[in-house]
């Protein structure tokens, strides 16, 4: 059974703030130690990914530039997936079981949520086929594409409502309470980990029961921008007013590495 482990910061275990998770804050030893927080939720993950009978497990680091864990910091059962890897959101995923997105957290604008963002931070509110969406959505649709079901989502409790609404048979695994988006309630990280490592054996042991999540197409993909930008010279886009634009096509993962 192949895993594909795909891990964001903002959710982990121990994360309350943005001095954890932005280089240009300068708070590098918070930032270093939000990596090691990462790396404690990926190697409880892939405890219970082997305790389910994994027999091949892909971590993607899959925050800012990719470059957050090290090699030596991750379980050797798991290869790591570090850096750029262009065009594809989960590089080599095809063939896996199921998909674990692992520290995710609610999309832009979600009262109450930690670190509450689509995406990246130009980004005011995203909708997909008029629905509004996040990185949970985002990310369990263009696995679906790749004929893969999110098994599991670990984050706060509102990334685990997020999550239920998308993805309702998917595993969800509260690590955090969010109060604000730079404030939460801390399980201990002993206790948390103990979670992850529970609830990836549980989700990947009735691998059986997922679907991968399908949505119609064509596909329109609408981004509200926080400030407003010049409109690319690309006959795709279509600017609905000097913030907002949208693309329409055949597979999500193409129209959303057409604005990168």
């Amino acid at each position: 059974m192949k895993v594909y482990i795909f891990c964001d910061l903002e959710g982990c275990s121990g994360i309350s703030c943005n001095r954890y998770t932005t280089p240009a804050l300068g708070y590098h030893e918070l930032m270093r130690l939000g990596g090691r927080f990462m790396a404690g939720d990926i190697n409880a993950c892939v405890e219970g990914a082997a305790r389910a009978g994994a027999t091949e497990i892909i971590v993607r680091d899959g925050h800012s530039d990719g470059f957050n864990v090290s090699r030596d910091e991750i379980d050797p059962r798991a290869d790591l997936i570090s850096g750029t890897t262009p065009r594809q959101r989960f590089a080599d995923l095809d063939g896996a079981a199921g998909l674990i997105l692992l520290g995710y957290h609610g999309r832009a604008g979600t009262a109450g949520a930690v670190l509450d963002h689509t995406m990246d931070l130009t980004w005011q509110d995203c909708w997909i086929n008029g629905r509004p969406a996040g990185e949970i959505a985002i990310d369990a649709i263009i696995a679906g594409e790749h004929g893969v079901p999110v098994v599991m989502v670990s984050g706060d409790d509102k990334a685990c409502a997020e999550a239920a609404q998308w993805v309702p048979d998917a595993v969800t695994c509260e690590v955090k309470k969010g109060f604000h988006c730079n404030g939460a309630r801390l399980p201990s990280l002993e206790k948390s980990r103990a979670l992850i490592t529970e609830k990836t054996r549980a989700a990947l042991t009735d691998i059986g029961k997922y679907r991968p999540l399908r949505i119609p197409t064509p596909v329109t993909f609408r981004v509200a921008l926080t400030e407003r930008r010049t409109p690319p010279w690309d006959d795709r886009f279509r600017w609905v007013d000097p913030r907002t634009w949208e693309l329409t096509g055949t597979s999500l993962e193409q129209l959303f590495f057409a604005q990168f």
